[in-house]
């Protein structure tokens, strides 16, 4: 039999409304779950691996290397996939130590940028950086990679600590264009200021904290490969 013309149809429930609603929340959520638990180990691969080529990368004289993980009293061996800082030891084909990388990050223009850089206790030099990661504008954020002025800082950027070795002897800090007269002054680049600052910021804490730490567990580090 038709419906008249003039009858409303009968609206469903707000329970089954309900029910409907729960259960396709319920399967999204077991979607998001499955893809996250698929892919975690992937993206985990992938930054290891992204890590390993960064080391070597600023660590340019090194044939192997060991991980450290930071605690308060020094440094203790450990993996890649440990929690808390880490410090990566390279080391040439006569088990000389010949350099530390380090992981430092700060906030960008856009987002945190994390870079993994080399730092020589002989000299107290960082030597070069890699970027792990940075999404800043093209063309100007990511000048930290092609410009030769800029990179021109990482000669040899002094991150030397003080007598007592408790800190940087000097702060690390980025100054403008063109105006760089010490050592462990970065110059930063004209248009892209704020990810220059990034820059020396993330480096002055990394040297703040990790610094001392290396120069103060040096001979511990230079033996652990033997």
């Amino acid at each position: 039999m038709s419906t008249p013309e003039n009858e409303v149809p009968e609206l469903p429930s707000s329970t089954k409304l309900i029910t409907t609603l729960g259960l396709v929340a319920m399967i999204s959520g077991l979607l998001v779950v499955i893809v996250y638990e698929f892919t975690k180990p992937i993206i985990a691969e992938n930054q290891r691996l992204a890590t390993e080529r960064a080391i070597f990368k600023v660590l340019p004289k090194a044939n192997s290397r060991l991980t450290f993980q930071v605690s308060a009293t020094g440094f203790t061996l450990s993996d890649d996939k440990a929690n808390g800082p880490l410090i990566y030891a390279g080391y040439d084909a006569q088990l000389n130590l010949v350099g530390i990388a380090l992981n430092s990050a700060a906030q960008g223009y856009q987002d945190t940028i994390k870079l993994l850089y080399g730092y020589q206790p002989s000299t107290g030099c960082i030597t070069g950086f890699d970027v792990l990661k940075s999404t800043e504008t093209p063309g100007f954020g990511t000048k930290i990679t092609t410009d030769t002025k800029f990179l021109a800082n990482f000669n040899c950027l002094e991150a030397k600590v003080n007598s007592e070795q408790t800190a940087l002897a000097q702060k690390i800090k980025t100054v403008r264009h063109g105006t760089k007269s010490q050592a462990w002054e970065i110059d930063a680049i004209s248009g892209s200021t704020i990810t220059s600052n990034a820059i020396g910021r993330m480096l002055n804490q990394s040297g703040q904290d990790l610094h001392p730490i290396i120069m103060q567990n040096l001979e511990y580090l230079k033996k652990a490969k033997e």
